[in-house]
């Protein structure tokens, strides 16, 4: 008898580790405005989307680990980028197209969160 062929069809959750989650919590929240779920002790709750995020502080005597770029998809990145700026958000560069695709164009911006932990958002502007 075969075995049932795994599907993965979505990502459910992403874990990201955080210094501080109070300070964590507030910028996911207050400055992207990503709806607040839930507190459980040190972990936090966030969603964005279909995706939930999970602000993570690592246990005591644990190494801090880096996280993997988290790309978030923003309908007008100038704009995106202007109110962020505006809330005080630590930008590495100003939004720049990275391909020019058939039917869009891809851009992307770079920024710190509170934690230090490079995050992104991306367009894509149709033609």
């Amino acid at each position: 008898m075969a075995a049932p062929e795994l599907e993965i069809s979505k990502i459910g959750q992403i874990a990201i580790n955080v210094q501080d989650v109070d300070r964590a919590v507030a910028f996911y929240r207050d400055i992207l405005e990503l709806p607040f779920l839930f507190r459980f002790g040190g972990l936090a709750f966030l969603q964005c989307g279909q995706v939930r995020l999970l602000l993570e502080q690592p246990p005591n005597g644990q190494e801090e680990l880096r996280n993997s770029i988290l790309y978030y998809q923003v309908a007008d990145i100038q704009q995106a980028y202007v109110t962020l700026q505006e809330r005080g958000v630590d930008f590495i560069d100003e939004p720049h197209m990275i391909a020019k695709m058939p039917d869009h164009d891809l851009w992307m911006v770079f920024f710190h969160d509170s934690e230090g932990n490079t995050v992104a958002l991306m367009c894509e502007v149709r033609q």
